[in-house]
């Protein structure tokens, strides 16, 4: 544990939270009895508990390994768990994909020491998509191999991992913990020093699965592909096991990891407490607009009461600031309070891993009562028992809202999962259906290995670690398609072809580049910037370069662990941010715009008389050009700044919906009006876009331009040079396949659109529809003549778009 200090100690008096009642039935009572805030819950539903089912641990297990489980209390098996570890001896590679805190673990980790007990020479890989995870489960992992004998050793193979500890990786260790990004960089290159390794590899566990998606999750198929190709290299055939959290495909999804068909263990035995589940929608106040209370500062309330009251509970923001915004707010209210700020903590990405570990400690040990965190804590790692999880605002699935809600009542007891809304549409969406959340469908997580761009980089990888030969396959990439690829890498002269012993063409490496350190397995092939404090040349943090653009520019302040910085300087070339602790009373907000360029039109078609429709290659141009100064408690706007950093620039896929300028000049409004409400128009599509494909609004961006060139050459119609387009384009570099699948819906996802802003309570546009009204200065009594939400209306149908009946 860490000193007292370091964990933000408060040096005032100091009083027990509440004096009244405690516990969480308490709070709730007095929320029920509290006539201003109950009529905002839209949401308070029991999920009842579950008995447990279980299983007699199986007679095979072997005899340290089965006396091992009893001294740690486990008499039987839950079933999943039986049920995974007969797959896994039968030499079957299986997905487990049961909720949180059913014992995913012991699945994995079972056989696996069953297998060591056997034979002494095995050795076995394990996957965590971050550090802070790989080293919470080596720690137990290790304890659990010495209990039952067993000297195989854990050792988790990082970037922070020294270089003695690095050899005893090599030579010794039974069990490696990595990261993909090591595996990719770090090990698969130099597969021939870990030959004791791959030559005995018998399992390879992958956890979080739920995790890789996407980009992330196209990268590590292909990394896979390639450990395969390794192993078979050193005569070994390793068994795969996943485990996921809850989602819609983990069959398919582990499947098409893998390459190959995989065993799905999905029937949960585990016991779970009774769940109270509720959804807080702030109180509108401002009708006109439909602008909602602010949900950073209504969650603050809501967890405050939590804490005061003894409830140990985990907040989650959406980002950085959002978490650090709350985390100051809830640290301000117990010191006006008197009580101890040090009972709450931040963690968050960027934060230093000492930092995180002894917070992650202190919760464990109950010397923290709240902590304030991003998605970093979504993941397995053990943080104890909680009662209670409150989400600030919709994560943008259902899964990953369900997997947060899964860190509380861990360990069987009663707990809150609260979600608190934001005026954000897509929290509106659900907000008004909130039953819809207890039995919605689970988002599938897709992936596209076969991707051209990603395929090709790890072809180079592959073809670096061992020659190809004519007729070779590259995972579930057929023989003609690989050597097809090669050929084209050859002509570029990044592999060299001979002629082989068989007479077939062996494609050899033959670039002096070091292809692993020039492809980023999440998208962004940049360096973390790091966080200098002036004056003590401490580093405070770290950040991913794209962020660091929003977050770290000159003037920005950033936050960390409720304290505020000035970045003074951002040192662009040399990725360095010197920041400077002050006291201000605002934070900064940046303001980014962002232009899409088509570079290929892969389909196209006319959808009614007029709007046309397309999908292809687009260019997506990323600036960030100012910031807004945000007031702390009050939010607000309290003056700008300008903002001079070079362009981000990203190619990836994009359905687009383009309106004749025609169209534009037929409503009967000006054409500054039509825009803006065609920019509503495109919040809609997005909107719906999410909840129909059932993916994370963050996965689809949106802009309103120009298909075509606005400065080109006059246009023959007297128009003013281009026809407004609409963009929702995958906000991944290379995309992941889901504008095909909007150019697919392109029909049903207008006419839905069409039906959200029908069917919204708001007059003339809120954030729930089109987002909020422009034209109307906040308290004038000026009335829109032409208000977003109306106008989109009648742009649509002049577009022949019908409601949904």
């Amino acid at each position: 544990m860490k000193p007292e200090k370091e964990l933000g100690a408060f040096t005032g008096p100091r009083r027990t939270p509440w004096s009244g009642p405690q516990g969480l039935d308490a709070v709730l009572q007095r929320w029920r009895a509290d006539q201003q805030l109950w009529p905002s819950f839209v949401l308070d539903e029991a999920v009842p508990a579950r008995q447990g089912s279980y299983a007699p641990v199986p007679e095979e297990v072997a005899p340290q390994v089965r006396e091992a489980l009893r001294n740690r209390g486990i008499e039987q098996l839950f079933s999943h768990q039986a049920e995974a570890y007969q797959l896994a001896r039968a030499g079957k590679n299986l997905v487990i994909a049961t909720p949180t805190a059913s014992g995913k673990s012991l699945c994995y980790n079972l056989p696996l020491l069953d297998r060591f007990a056997r034979e002494p020479q095995a050795r076995a890989l394990y996957l965590f998509p971050t550090k802070a995870l790989s080293r919470d489960q080596e720690e137990s992992l290790r304890v659990f191999m010495r209990e039952a004998g067993l000297e195989h050793g854990a050792i988790t193979f990082d970037g922070d991992t020294p270089a003695d500890a690095r050899r005893a990786a090599r030579e010794r260790s039974g069990v490696l913990l990595t990261n993909p990004d090591m595996l990719h960089t770090g090990i698969l290159p130099h597969h021939a020093n870990w030959a004791r390794l791959f030559s005995n590899l018998r399992y390879v566990v992958i956890d979080e699965l739920h995790t890789y998606r996407g980009v992330f999750g196209s990268h590590l198929a292909n990394v896979l592909r390639r450990l395969q190709r390794v192993a078979r290299f050193h005569g070994a055939s390793p068994v795969f096991i996943f485990a996921s959290a809850t989602i819609g495909n983990p069959k398919e999804h582990a499947a098409r990891m893998l390459g190959r068909e995989v065993a799905l263990v999905s029937e949960s035995g585990a016991p779970s407490g009774e769940r109270r589940v509720m959804v807080y929608n702030p109180p509108v106040v401002n009708a006109e607009l439909g602008i909602r209370a602010s949900y950073l500062k209504s969650s603050v309330r809501l967890v405050a009461d939590l804490v005061r009251s003894g409830v140990s509970t985990l907040l989650f923001g959406q980002s950085r600031n959002s978490v650090e915004v709350m985390l100051k707010y809830l640290r301000d209210r117990f010191v006006e309070e008197k009580l101890d700020p040090a009972l709450i903590q931040g963690y968050r990405g960027g934060y230093l891993p000492g930092t995180r570990r002894a917070t992650e400690a202190a919760l464990r040990a109950g010397e923290v009562r709240c902590v304030v965190a991003t998605n970093a804590l979504e993941l397995g790692i053990d943080i104890g028992s909680l009662d209670a999880v409150v989400c600030a605002g919709y994560p943008g699935s259902v899964a990953a809202l369900w997997q947060r809600f899964g860190r509380a009542g861990r360990r069987g007891a009663s707990s809150l999962s609260l979600l608190v809304t934001s005026s954000g549409p897509l929290d509106q969406y659900f907000a008004g259906d909130s039953r819809h959340l207890l039995g919605a469908p689970v988002e599938h997580a897709r992936i596209d290995p076969d991707n051209v761009e990603i395929l090709v980089q790890h072809l180079k990888c592959a073809a670096f670690e061992l020659p190809f030969e004519e007729g070779d396959t590259f995972g579930d990439v057929p023989a003609e398609s690989t050597t097809d690829a090669l050929g084209f890498l050859a002509q570029h002269e990044v592999v060299h072809p001979s002629t082989g012993v068989s007479g077939r063409r062996v494609f050899h490496w033959s670039s002096d580049a070091y292809p692993a350190n020039h492809v980023s397995l999440r998208s962004v092939g940049w360096d973390n910037v790091v966080i200098i404090e002036l004056g003590t040349d401490r580093t405070l943090a770290e950040m991913d370069f794209r962020s660091a653009h929003t977050m770290l520019h000159e003037q920005a302040i950033y936050q960390h662990e409720a304290e505020q910085y000035q970045v003074e300087r951002f040192d662009y070339d040399n990725h360095k941010a010197y920041v400077r602790k002050v006291a201000p009373d605002y934070f900064t907000d940046a303001m980014t715009y962002v232009r899409v360029n088509v570079i290929q039109e892969d389909q196209g078609a006319q959808v009614g008389p007029d709007l046309q429709s397309g999908m292809g290659e687009v260019s997506v141009i990323e600036k960030v050009v100012g910031y807004k100064k945000i007031k702390f408690h009050t939010h607000e706007n309290v003056g700008y700044g300008e903002v001079n950093l070079p362009e981000m620039q990203m190619h990836t896929t994009s359905l687009w919906l383009t309106v004749p300028e025609t169209v534009v000049r037929s409503m009967a409004a000006p054409r500054p009006a039509v825009i803006d409400a065609l920019r509503g128009i495109a919040t809609a599509l997005r909107t719906v876009a999410c909840a129909g494909l059932m993916i994370d609004p963050r996965d689809i961006g949106k802009t309103l331009g120009s298909k075509d060139d606005a400065e080109g050459p006059p246009r023959k119609d007297g128009g003013v040079g281009f026809d407004p387009t609409i963009f929702l384009y995958d906000n991944v570099p290379g995309g992941v396949g889901l504008a095909a699948r909007l150019f697919d819906q392109r029909e049903e996802l207008l006419r839905r659109a069409r039906k959200l802003l029908e069917s919204c309570a708001c007059e003339e546009g809120c954030p729930a529809c089109v987002g909020p009204a422009a034209g109307v200065v906040p308290g004038s009594t000026q009335v829109d003549p032409h208000p977003r939400k109306r106008l989109g209306i009648e742009i649509l149908s002049a577009l022949g778009v019908a409601g949904v009946q």
